[in-house]
């Protein structure tokens, strides 16, 4: 199958159903004892303004995904559309460069994306309030702590002006109370960018993590991925109203069931 990686002009995203329409995707390395298949006939559609979190085993080829949408990697077979532009991509680590500044880190981005010089440090300063990280422009990295410096690389995401937000899982490393308190900013800033009702469609989110429970208080719609090759085994709506709170009766009522599904999977494919 020919291989495409179509990425239409951004003012089509006014028109377009979806923020990013993965089809028919197969990802293929070579390693030595020959090509390895890590995902295999992947299809999903992320809507205008949703939330979507990619759930499974370690090695099931989520972060794979994930780079294969950014446009970091091309797939071996299949299509990836993001009609809206690049998408703006946040790590596990939060890749800030140490002799940068919080609010100069996130002006690199700016400038990067052709914001006027005079102009940027007002943008960085509004993000970093966005964040709740109002007057840490001048800190280094090295004086912010772990949730911190996840913050700024969130403002720093945000500041590429994307509709689509790739998380590859963003708050994995740290402890869990900073993680919850993480988990509801994220969900005000996509609750907030998406109010507006904008012809665009908002704000989406394609998020990566193999924490069961971080993905139902999170997302709209839980996509389980198989393992060895990554496949889309099942899908979840989330129907519960937000804010969520990972303890939750419901959230934990659901991440039972996706939790059997994903032991399942592990099962079939001889993981422990």
């Amino acid at each position: 199958m020919a291989t495409t990686l179509a990425k239409a002009a951004e003012g089509t995203a006014r028109t377009t159903a979806h923020a990013a329409r993965i089809e028919h995707v197969s990802k293929s390395f070579s390693g030595p004892a020959g090509s390895q298949l890590v995902l295999d006939d992947i299809s999903l559609d992320v809507a205008p303004g949703e939330f979507v979190t990619l759930l499974g085993a370690s090695g099931c080829g989520k972060s794979t995904l994930l780079n294969l949408v950014a446009g970091l990697d091309r797939p071996t077979a299949g299509t990836i559309e993001t009609p809206g532009g690049r998408p703006a991509l946040m790590f596990q680590e939060h890749a800030l460069f140490p002799w940068l500044t919080a609010g100069k880190n996130i002006e690199l981005a700016l400038r990067l994306r052709g914001v006027a010089k005079a102009d940027r440090k007002t943008e960085a300063e509004r993000l970093l309030e966005l964040v709740r990280l109002g007057g840490a422009h001048g800190k280094r990295v090295h004086e912010l702590s772990g949730g911190m410096r996840q913050r700024v690389a969130l403002a720093r995401a945000l500041a590429q002006d994307s509709r689509l937000l790739l998380m590859d899982e963003p708050f994995a490393a740290l402890d869990a109370i900073t993680r919850d308190v993480l988990h509801g900013e994220l969900t005000r800033i996509w609750e907030a960018a998406n109010m507006s009702g904008s012809a665009a469609g908002g704000l989406s989110v394609l998020f990566v993590t193999h924490n069961v429970r971080e993905a139902v208080r999170l997302a709209q719609r839980v996509v389980l991925l198989s393992s060895r090759p990554g496949r889309v085994a099942k899908e979840w709506t989330v129907d519960i109203p937000q804010p969520r709170r990972i303890e939750d009766a419901d959230v934990a009522e659901l991440s039972l069931e996706i939790t059997e599904h994903l032991r399942g999977e592990i099962r079939r494919h001889g993981q422990h």
